[in-house]
């Protein structure tokens, strides 16, 4: 089977649901943006993440652009450039491009996703297994990156709260983001509850702590 269409050659099998998904998903959060840029107002409104406007939901994911793509950067040099200097310097550039215009930060946004976009496109055979960080210490192959920006890019886009629900999100890459989630609960001091629950042993929903 082929790649799909734009897919760099020489990313692995693996990868080939991701590129579909982060390609889709950055396309659908963009347009979203769009859509809050012509009403700016709507801005500063709260988003469905907790203290979060939603104006901070895109300054995030235009942050998490850049973030990955210095993961790139290391896989295709070799040399350790993490994701964020430290949690602080990350709450800092996200608080600061949420107080950008509108317009600024819109186009600040499509400007990242787009580079980030390009250095998948020229990431060479070699580097896509080579292993970074993320940042919360996790050792990953180049590679986990597309799935990294696919859970960025779909889930936030439900976070503006501008009439797009997981039901909009195709049905094979919400299985995914479920047994992503439910992996990561699982291991928590929740997940006796959560297995209980999604095995039908319970009836009530688990208390679950945050996961992206």
């Amino acid at each position: 089977m082929s790649a799909p269409a734009g897919m760099p050659a020489g990313a692995p099998e693996r990868a080939r649901a991701a590129y579909g998904w982060v390609t889709d998903g950055t396309t659908t959060f963009l347009d979203l943006v769009d859509d809050l840029a012509a009403t700016p107002d709507a801005w500063a409104t709260p988003s469905l993440l907790p203290g979060w406007t939603r104006a901070h939901v895109v300054a995030h994911v235009h942050q998490n652009a850049l973030a990955l793509g210095r993961l790139l950067t290391w896989a295709r040099t070799g040399v350790e450039t993490p994701m964020y200097s430290s949690q602080e310097a990350r709450d800092r550039d996200i608080e600061e491009s949420s107080r950008l215009d509108p317009a600024t930060l819109r186009d600040a946004a499509h400007e990242s996703s787009q580079a980030l976009a390009r250095q998948w496109d020229e990431l060479p055979d070699s580097a896509w297994d080579a292993l970074v960080r993320t940042a919360q210490g996790r050792e990953i192959p180049a590679s986990q990156t597309l799935w990294m920006r696919t859970r960025e890019v779909w889930i936030h886009a439900v976070d503006l709260e501008r009439g797009f629900g997981f039901e909009a999100v195709p049905g094979d890459l919400r299985a995914a983001l479920a047994s992503d989630a439910a992996k990561r609960h699982a291991a928590g001091d929740s997940g006796a509850a959560l297995v209980a629950w999604l095995t039908g042993r319970s009836s009530k929903p688990p208390q679950l702590g945050s996961w992206l």
